[in-house]
Formats: structure tokens, C-alpha cells, sequence
């Protein structure tokens, strides 16, 4: 027993030993390991780990600061790649650089050195001896400014790849008209180009490049249609016409082919499909139709009539006109059509206004069935041109419908006085003298008209009265002067001075005039429907007298010697008051007052030069008057 137990206790006593010894080696180990791990850092601060490489530059053991100088200095990519641009023939080299490709060693640097420095501590202890086994291959950190390939690739397109696409025109040369081709156009994709410039890059790789280019058609491809529409149009001359059923003989209006040519236009339109549309020029056409338009106007005009006083019937003098206005707008519409329809002759179009009163009415119809009231005036001692002037204007009145509630305006009526419209030089008043002027005798008419409204008891809203006392208008049938007369006179001036009167009746009225040249008279009639109006008047007669002034006389150079004549008339001053009480069914209808004031007028005698006995030695000077 005792030889067992200390057999057992020998064979404890080895295995412990070997147990402790195998536990001081591992330690021992451990602690080896660890003192080489620990050298290994040490050894490494600072530094890039063993077996790391950017872009096939070994990096391991360089400082942070000896390895980006390495990456700059070996990694030549950006400067010695070579990349090629072709487009068609044409080839052009250009180094990533300059498409904008820059290395960026720092970054580069630090992700070199982040191997074996991040992560776990198991993950970075694995990564350091993976890189001292089968090493680290890493990227290098480039950076791509595609606004400097943007720029080189703009340059590149405008210098040598772009061309503009240029449409087919059409072109007038005197009355030829000539097509211009048009052609394609060439432009570089450039987003497309820095898409496949940005992948080539990536690679490191020299490369070759096909150029991305669009070559944009015109998008008008065919003007021969246009071209041979425009050759049509100015084969002949362009007539424009008044319509079929107009009776006047105006225009034709004729634009020959080489007026043509000057007014022809080609403007694109851009729809569906665009096209060039062949027209004439509108601002020309418009011009010339503005300027024509006056010439073609024609106000509307009632039928003039006169009544037969025997069969009490109105009777046609001269008949309705339709008014007429040239429809701008719609001319010019049609004028554009038909010349695309290669029409060569075109009417034009109007705007038309029928008048109040055609050849159809009836004494029924206006309400016009017998004379209400007639006035003559008298006009002894005119002149021949006085004569004629007053037998001018009031054929401008006769046959003439005032419809009811109008208000009738002999200016408007009478219309412009001057040669040009027919009338002679006759004695007009003009400031304070009597002088020869266009249209004297018409206020003969106005007076006429005035006394005719007066008498008949209709409202006159406008009357002027003459600056002084004219003895025209103050004479009776046997030529004396008749002092009732005086503030019953009117004188019209177009278009300043007028004589208004109302129809203030339910029926039409009718003037007729009528100028016996023998008798020196002028007659006026009043044509409707009586109502039972009755005129009662007042006349003060010329109060407020004031004499004439002295008669002047002037030197005329252009008179004879011994040659006397004279010019003005003499006329004393004063006032004149006339009421008026119009009557209806007893009753007052209404009631007006004329105020007229006469200026003191002089007489002037005009002689020719060395003329005996003038001036007169009493006579009045002119100046100082």
C-alpha cells in the first residue's frame, strides 16, 4: 500500500510540471506576440501599413505626407493620358486634364492610410496582415469637373462640329422669284459626350472617342409649291374693282407685276407642318386702301322731293342714295385670299347704310299734305357772283326731309364754301370789314331759312346775327328798306357760325327754294302737316341809334389815277329786340327772344395814286381811326 501511494504521487508530480511548463510557454508566447504586435504599431505610427497600394503605387511604410507627395509624383494619369475625340475626319487629342480629370492625393493618401486603422480591433489586425500577405490594391481619388469639359467640348462644337440648320427661302429679285436651298445642320451632344468621357475616364485607360453629334433637318423642306404660287401671282397685273351693281365710274385700281413684286411677302407659319405662306405685304395693302377709302365713301342721303301742289303727290327730284364706307378689314381679307386663288381681278367690299327716306315714301307715309308756311327775301342791287352764290346754296336746301324731332343744321347741310366746291368771290363781312371773299350771298340763304323757321313757329337753338346793319335783308318787294325787318337777319360761316331750327312736330318736313334772278328774290317753303301752331311777334325796331362813323379813304397802288371806289358801306349802329309767343290750340307752346346789336359801321373809298382832290380834306383818318 504504502509503494502504490507513492508511485501515484511521483507521476502527479510530472504532469503538473508539464502543465506549468506548457502555461509559461503560451504565456511566454503571448507575451512575445504581443511585444512584436506593439513593435509593429510603433513601428508603423504614422505611417501607411505594409502591402498597401494606390493605383499599382506601393504606399506601406511612407508617412502620410511622403506618400501623397508619391501619389502626385508617379501617378501621371490626368497629364500623360491621352484621349482621342474623333468626328468624322477629324481627330483631336486631349489629356484628362484638360477634360477636367484632376488626381486628389490627399484623399487618395488618407484612405491608404485608414487600412488597418478602422474598424474592430480584429478587423484592423486582419487588414494589416492581409496586407502583409497578399497586400491592399486601392483606387485612386480622382476629381471630374465636367464645367471644364464642358468648356473644352463648347469650344471644340463652335469651331469645328457645329453647323446651323439652315432653312430652304424664297427671295424676290425684280419680278423673278429665286429659291434658296436650305440644309442641315451638324451639333454635338454634349451631355451625351461627357457621359462617355466620364466612363473613359474611370478606366485610367487612354481611349479613343466617337463624338456624339444630332444633325437636325430644316424644318421646312419644300418651297417649290410657294415659290411657283408667288411665280403665278406676279405673272399678270392685280386689279382691284368696285363691286358688280355699283353705278359710279371709279378705279379700276391697277398694281402691275413689278408693284407686285415689291408688296409680296413669304412668312412661315408653324403648325403641323410648317410651311412658308405667300401674301401680299399688309401694311402696304392697308396703307393704300386708307388713302383710297375717303374717295369711296358716300353718306346716305334721303330721296329729295317736291309737293305737287296740284295733285298734293311728292314728287322725285333726285333720288335716295345708299351710303357706302369701304369695309377695310374684309377688302383686305378678300384681296389676300384671291390672290392665293390666282384671281387677278378683286372687288373690293363695302359697309352699306340705307337713308331714312327712300323713292317709296309718301305724302301718307311722312305725314307731309300741304304748305304750313313760305318767306320770301329780297336781294336788290347783287352782284352777278352774289347771285350765282345764292342760288348755289339754297339748291343745297331744296327738296330737303327734316324728320320729326331733328334738329336741323344748315351748316351741315351747306358744307364747305369755297371754289373748289363751286362757289365765286362775292362781298363778305370779315372782322369789322366788308371784303371779297369765297361764298358772299350765302347768309342772303340763312336769313331766308331763319325768317321761313321764325314765321312758321318752330324753336331755333342757334342764330348769329351780322356785325352791322345790311340793307339786303331789310327790303321789301318794292326795294325799300322796312325797318320791321332789321334783327331778322342770320349769317352762317361754316363750320364755325350756324342756324339751327327743330322739327318739334310728329310729322316730316319738307323745304323747298326757289330763286327768281329777274325779281331778285328768293323763295322758301315749309312742306308737313299743320298742328295748329300760331306765331305772334314783337319787334322793338332799331333802338340805341349811333351814327356811322366818317368815312376813310385809302390809296389803292393798284388803282388808275383819278380812279374812286368804293369798298364799305356806311351803317349806323343799333339794338334790336324781337319776341316771339308761339301759340298751339290757344295755349302757349313756348316763347323766345332774339337780341341783335348792330356795330356803327363806316365807308371806305379806296383811290389810285395821284388821284386830285383825295383825300377829301374833312375825311377821317385811317389810322388814327
Amino acid at each position: 500500500m504504502t509503494n502504490i501511494t507513492r508511485k501515484g504521487k511521483g507521476a502527479s508530480t510530472t504532469l503538473e510540471q508539464a502543465v506549468l511548463a506548457a502555461a509559461l510557454g503560451l504565456a511566454l508566447f503571448i507575451i512575445l506576440t504581443l511585444i512584436v504586435f506593439l513593435g509593429f504599431q510603433l513601428l508603423h505610427l504614422g505611417r501607411v501599413y505594409p502591402g498597401v497600394s494606390v493605383g499599382g503605387v506601393g504606399l506601406g511604410g511612407q508617412t502620410q505626407s511622403k506618400a501623397t507627395a508619391t501619389l502626385a509624383t508617379q501617378l501621371t494619369y490626368t497629364e500623360q493620358g491621352r484621349i482621342l475625340l474623333v468626328d468624322q475626319d477629324n481627330t483631336w487629342a486631349a489629356t484628362p486634364g484638360q477634360l477636367g480629370l484632376f488626381l486628389d492625393p490627399q484623399t487618395s493618401t488618407q484612405q491608404a492610410y485608414q487600412i488597418g486603422r478602422s474598424g474592430s480591433l480584429g478587423q484592423r489586425i486582419s487588414d494589416q496582415f492581409n496586407g502583409l500577405r497578399q497586400g491592399h490594391q486601392l483606387m485612386p481619388n480622382f476629381v471630374f469637373d465636367q464645367r471644364l469639359a464642358f468648356q473644352y467640348l463648347s469650344t471644340l462644337a463652335s469651331q469645328h462640329i457645329d453647323r446651323p440648320v439652315i432653312e430652304p427661302s424664297l427671295s424676290i429679285k425684280g419680278t423673278q422669284v429665286i429659291i434658296h436651298p436650305g440644309q442641315s445642320g451638324r451639333q454635338l451632344d454634349i451631355n451625351a459626350a461627357l457621359e462617355t468621357i466620364s466612363a473613359q475616364m474611370e478606366t485610367q485607360q487612354d481611349g479613343l472617342i466617337t463624338l456624339p453629334v444630332v444633325e437636325p433637318d430644316p424644318v421646312i423642306l419644300k418651297v417649290e409649291q410657294q415659290a411657283e404660287l408667288a411665280r403665278n401671282i406676279l405673272s399678270q397685273p392685280l386689279t382691284l374693282s368696285m363691286p358688280p351693281g355699283e353705278t359710279d365710274q371709279l378705279g379700276p385700281w391697277t398694281f402691275q407685276p413689278e408693284d407686285l413684286a415689291s408688296m409680296l411677302i413669304f412668312q412661315r407659319v408653324d403648325d403641323d407642318s410648317s410651311y412658308y405662306q405667300v401674301s401680299l405685304n399688309y401694311r402696304i395693302l392697308n396703307d393704300f386702301l386708307i388713302r383710297l377709302a375717303p374717295s369711296l365713301q358716300k353718306d346716305d342721303q334721303s330721296t329729295r322731293f317736291i309737293f305737287n301742289d296740284d295733285t298734293r303727290q311728292l314728287e322725285i327730284i333726285e333720288q335716295a342714295v345708299v351710303g357706302r364706307t369701304l369695309d377695310l378689314q374684309t377688302s383686305i381679307d378678300d384681296i389676300q385670299q384671291g390672290v392665293v386663288e390666282l384671281q387677278h381681278n378683286i372687288p373690293l367690299t363695302f359697309f352699306y347704310t340705307n337713308p331714312p327716306v327712300t323713292d317709296e315714301a309718301t305724302t301718307s307715309s311722312l305725314g307731309i299734305t300741304e304748305l304750313i308756311h313760305a318767306e320770301t327775301s329780297y336781294f336788290y342791287g347783287s352782284s352777278a357772283a352774289r347771285i350765282f352764290n345764292i342760288a348755289l346754296a339754297s339748291s343745297k336746301m331744296h327738296g330737303v326731309l327734316i324728320a320729326p324731332g331733328e334738329t336741323f343744321s344748315m351748316g351741315s347741310q351747306l358744307g364747305e364754301v369755297s371754289e373748289e366746291t363751286g362757289y365765286q368771290e362775292g362781298l363778305i363781312i370779315f372782322g369789322d370789314s366788308t371784303i371779297e371773299g369765297v361764298g358772299g350771298g350765302v347768309c342772303q340763304v340763312s336769313t331766308t331759312l331763319f325768317r321761313t323757321a321764325f314765321f312758321a313757329g318752330f324753336p331755333i337753338p342757334e342764330r348769329y346775327s351780322h356785325a352791322y346793319r345790311v340793307s339786303y335783308y331789310e327790303k321789301n318787294a318794292a326795294n325799300q328798306i322796312n325797318p320791321d325787318l332789321a334783327g331778322l337777319d342770320a349769317t352762317v360761316f361754316v363750320p364755325v357760325i350756324d342756324l339751327k331750327f327743330t322739327n318739334d312736330t310728329p310729322y316730316w318736313l319738307l323745304m323747298e327754294t326757289y330763286v327768281n334772278e329777274a325779281s331778285r328774290k328768293l323763295t322758301w317753303k315749309f312742306y308737313s302737316t299743320k298742328d295748329g301752331r300760331v306765331v305772334d311777334w314783337y319787334t322793338t325796331g332799331p333802338i340805341n341809334i349811333v351814327e356811322a362813323p366818317k368815312s376813310v379813304y385809302r390809296e389803292n397802288p393798284e388803282l388808275e389815277k383819278g380812279k374812286v371806289e368804293q369798298v364799305d358801306w356806311e351803317a349806323d349802329g343799333a339794338d334790336v329786340s324781337v319776341e316771339r309767343t308761339v301759340y298751339k290750340d290757344g295755349e302757349i307752346l313756348f316763347q323766345d327772344t332774339f337780341n341783335t346789336h348792330y356795330e356803327p359801321w363806316r365807308a371806305i373809298y379806296e383811290y389810285g395814286p395821284g388821284t386830285e382832290g383825295m383825300p377829301p380834306e374833312d375825311a377821317e383818318d385811317e389810322e388814327e381811326d
